[in-house]
């Protein structure tokens, strides 16, 4: 476990701010519960320590707890702060409970942060000029043919994903995160099932219930592929980029971590060329075909990587169910929509991923 200084002078005033009175800190004590250990000098994450301190002429205790990085879903640092953060918010709603104090955060310095009187969190970004991605595949379906930077785009976008997805890291527990989190968070396939209304006829309870069943099948079959984490963006479809000139891009909105699964990113993309294409020609054809073929026979040429046809099925599967969805798009016609439930379906039965016989899945 890490030890980390614990700095009294940061303390205190950290204690003095929260209490507005000046505060002395008399010792800090390992905490097990309902009983005391060693003074320390230094604390490791997730011991909770005792404080002792103080407060014009009366001595107060409080306790200081941490979370340490477990296989629980407390992989990553914005893990452990979302679940300090519950603690905050649910501790004093329940009778007889220990009482939350404050929440806060330790500084590269070893100072602390209360973060107690936050409301929501906010991120800012700078900004950055370009056009969505989208709006080329939006011109192509209206034109019915590409331009000359078109196939450039989606070899750029191949690249990229090709250099990034080359970083790899070694954690297993952290593979096996992404691929439970593709299916149980609320932002993966069973989130996605939820969502969808259950009187909804192309999709009853049913059906969905099938889905997720296969997608639990197939976490068995590729949670231990460990060997296949990288670098990945996480959420790489055609309203996360901004190009520029030609082949000119910048990214936004990276999610579910900076680790995973590469063929989230490809089926994230890709499923794209089809979306499009089933809404001008109601199957992969024409223009949309060819930017389907060339983003993934670049994409393996560089990469070599043809695993990835056997671990794509699920994640397709998940981007089928989104682009599917009456609530993310209510005006999709509803032949499209059996294209895309039929693709769904069909893409979990196959035990490899065939790029050129797309249309025999929808």
């Amino acid at each position: 476990m890490k030890k980390v200084p614990i700095l009294e002078e940061a303390l205190e005033e950290y204690l003095s701010s929260l209490y507005g009175k000046e505060v002395k800190v008399i010792s800090l004590m390992e905490f097990r519960g309902d009983e005391t250990g060693e003074e320390l000098k230094g604390f490791g994450y997730g011991r909770p320590v005792l404080i002792e301190f103080a407060c014009e002429g009366e001595t107060e205790r409080v306790v200081l707890h941490t979370m340490s990085p477990n296989i629980f879903g407390h992989e990553r640092m914005s893990d452990r702060a979302c679940g300090l953060l519950l603690d905050h918010a649910n501790f004093n709603k329940l009778i007889r409970h220990v009482r939350s104090i404050d929440v806060g955060a330790f500084t590269e310095e070893g100072g602390l942060i209360s973060l107690g009187k936050a409301g929501e969190f906010f991120l800012l970004t700078e900004y950055v000029p370009g056009r969505l991605y989208f709006r080329d595949l939006q011109r192509i379906a209206s034109e019915g043919k590409l331009r000359g930077r078109d196939e450039d785009r989606v070899i750029s976008l191949a690249d990229y994903l090709a250099e990034i997805h080359a970083v790899k890291k070694e954690a297993p527990e952290l593979y096996r995160r992404r691929i439970r989190d593709l299916l149980g968070h609320g932002e993966g396939i069973m989130g996605l099932t939820d969502s969808y209304p259950r009187d909804f006829a192309l999709a009853p309870p049913g059906f969905l219930e099938e889905v997720e069943k296969k997608c639990i099948a197939w976490r068995w079959r590729i949670k231990d592929k460990a060997h296949r984490l990288s670098q990945v963006h996480g959420d790489f479809h055609p309203w996360n980029v901004l190009f520029r000139e030609g082949t000119d891009f910048t990214l936004l909105d990276r999610s579910r971590g900076e680790w995973g699964e590469p063929g989230d990113d490809l089926t994230a993309m890709s499923i794209n060329y089809l979306f499009f294409s089933l809404q001008a020609y109601g199957r992969l054809e024409g223009p949309f075909r060819r930017l389907f073929l060339l983003f993934w026979e670049r994409y393996l040429e560089l990469t070599g990587d043809e695993e990835v046809l056997t671990v794509v099925q699920p994640f397709y599967a998940w981007r089928g169910l989104v682009i599917a969805s009456p609530i993310w798009y209510p005006k999709l016609p509803q032949e499209v929509r059996k294209r895309l439930f039929n693709f769904v379906k069909n893409v979990l039965d196959t035990e490899i991923f065939d790029v050129r016989n797309v249309n025999d899945l929808l």
